[in-house]
């Protein structure tokens, strides 16, 4: 989503490293501390959905231990893993038959520097090698398009991300790869900025139309409107061969890993690399939390096409604008006359018009990159994914308005999401949802908040439509309870989807390796969740055995962990 707060590591001292600030091969880079949002208390926090821009408030970590890791509890905690392995059928990839949930854990936002080195390289080897030792099946990197073809059209410099892709398969750790199209940073609290192609920002400033624009003229820069998608308005190719080019310029560079380390492309197509429309911006403090947002089709390219589709519909009149009642960012569904339950403008005939043209346009946009990235990829054996924002607030309403100005066409009355999963189906692709953590009675009831109900409703549309399901934690948690929430999410136990389906997430992506994740009461509930994910909803192990298998691995793995908070605090 939206909502940034900091994009590094964590630190516990020095300065933030500045969006172009050069780092050396020989340097470490110093670390810094966010602070917790001002904004609103840490329960109030909670409530938001996952982002993969959003790095958690850091926390001290260990203090300085003995480092002297000997090579054979190295070797021994690598080969125990080993040992141990699984891989998930139908999603990563791997052994048919094998039960539970393969973990990835993403990584810093920053991982490789504007300067495109690996930042704080020494405390980074340290990390992957204590998160393999803790059978970690792989990690996310974000595979930043402002920072690869920031120099000029077509010029690539894989830089940082050749040495730290190497240093995963050195290590035995998976890779999902996230092709990052939109801008990193901009919001309050961020220390590091990556924002588009400057050559990309050089168009977008002659062309402002390029940018995502709500009814009141503000432009969102965090991603090309999708209404220029097949326009040659960037330097001559149109937003999608753009990216199309990325992504084919990176399966040329590393097809020596595809497959093997490289086993998942996310495909970014919108801010945060969600598929939806920037209708929460966090920046300036435009939209906060439960807000229903806005609608974002009042560029030129958005409104031209409204207006050819109104024309076809036989009501030219509404093409000249979007709903004029729809309220204000921060508007709760009954402050509008579009969104509230009883004759609201979102359930008539013209509401149903405008609503099916706009997350219509969002669908196709996700079938034009799609159909691009299962061409470049069909000969590599790597799965290919799309990440769904799990925008959970007011879903309790009739009308369900966020999900509505975000592109989901989601109401008491239509399933917004099986649309959505047909389309990933029809690429063959990966459905990565998120807030998998969250339970309905952790959020504000006056906001009908209902993550667990949303979780539901995706896992049976993903279900219908033979599409494999992963998911996300919206939040850091380190907190056995939100483990629990995972486990039961993720082995897909529903009520709805109880009849012999045996059926689980393809994978889980842990949001985010930091400094608090090392400290050692979190890392011995980290490890044993790890293990509880492995096992599956289906093993007929019993719960004290995995439990006291998973304190082997703590104790195995404690020098790693202690070289990794070492590093990180220096």
């Amino acid at each position: 989503m939206a909502f940034n707060l900091t994009h590094q590591l964590g630190a516990l001292a020095g300065t933030p490293i500045k969006s172009g600030e050069m780092t050396t091969p020989s340097a470490e880079s110093s670390l810094s501390v966010s602070p917790p949002s001002a904004r609103m208390p840490i329960s109030m926090n909670m409530n938001y959905t996952s982002n993969r821009n959003v790095s958690p408030p850091m926390s001290p970590v260990l203090g300085s231990r003995r480092a002297d890791l000997s090579v054979a509890c190295k070797a021994f905690a690598v080969e125990t893993v080993e040992e141990q392995r699984t891989y998930k059928e139908g999603g990563i990839g791997g052994e048919k038959g094998k039960g539970g949930v393969p973990v990835f854990v993403m990584m810093p936002l920053d991982s490789v520097t504007m300067g495109n080195t690996v930042n704080r390289r020494k405390a980074m080897r340290a990390s992957l090698q204590a998160l393999k030792s803790a059978g970690v099946e792989g990690i996310m990197i974000d595979v930043w398009w402002g920072l690869v073809e920031r120099e000029a059209p077509g010029a690539y410099n894989w830089g940082g991300y050749n040495e730290l892709l190497e240093m995963a398969k050195k290590v035995g750790l998976k890779v999902q790869a996230v092709m990052s199209f939109h801008q990193c940073g901009g919001n309050v609290g961020d220390s590091v900025t990556i924002p588009l192609p400057q050559w990309v920002v050089e168009e977008v400033d002659k062309d402002p139309d390029l940018a995502y624009t709500d009814q009141w003229g503000r432009r969102n820069h965090e991603y090309i409107s999708l209404g220029a998608d097949t326009l040659p308005v960037l330097k001559g190719r149109t937003p999608v061969q753009c990216y199309s080019d990325f992504m084919r310029a990176f399966r040329d560079n590393f097809k020596h890993l595809l497959g093997d380390t490289i086993v998942e492309i996310q495909v970014g197509m919108g801010p945060a690399g969600e598929l939806r429309y920037p209708s929460y911006p966090e920046q300036d403090g435009t939209w906060r939390f439960p807000g229903i947002g806005a609608f974002q089709c009042y560029d030129k390219y958005f409104l031209s096409s409204l207006k050819a589709a109104a024309e076809a519909y036989g009501k030219p009149e509404w093409g000249g604008t979007g709903p004029t009642d729809a309220g204000h960012y921060n508007n709760w569904p009954e402050d509008t006359q579009f969104f509230k339950k009883e004759d609201g403008g979102w359930n008539t005939e013209y509401g149903e018009f405008f609503l099916t043209w706009y997350s219509q346009m969002l669908l196709d946009h996700g079938e034009r990159i799609l159909s691009s990235a299962k061409s470049i990829f069909q000969d590599t054996s790597v799965k290919i994914s799309v990440k769904i924002a799990g925008i959970h607030w007011h879903y309790g309403t009739r009308s369900h308005a966020p999900e509505l100005t975000a592109g989901y066409y989601n109401t008491r009355f239509r399933d917004g999401y099986l649309p959505i999963a047909q389309m990933l189906a029809r690429h063959n692709a990966i459905f990565n949802f998120t807030c998998i953590e969250m339970r309905d009675h952790e959020q504000p009831q006056d906001a009908l908040c209902a993550p667990e109900k949303l979780v539901n409703q995706v896992a049976l549309a993903t279900l219908a439509a033979e599409v494999p399901l992963a998911g996300e934690n919206a939040l850091p948690r380190y907190d056995d309870y939100a483990h629990e929430q995972i486990l039961k999410a993720s082995a897909l136990s529903f009520d709805q989807n109880s009849e012999g389906e045996n059926r689980e997430m393809c994978a889980f992506t842990y949001l985010r390796m930091n400094p608090e994740l090392f400290k050692a009461d979190n890392w011995g509930k980290f490890v044993g969740f790890v293990k509880k994910m492995g096992e599956g909803r289906d093993s007929d192990r019993c719960q004290e055995e995995v439990e006291r298998e998973a304190e082997h691995f703590v104790h195995v793995t404690q020098p790693l962990v202690q070289e990794a908070a070492v590093a990180l605090t220096h």
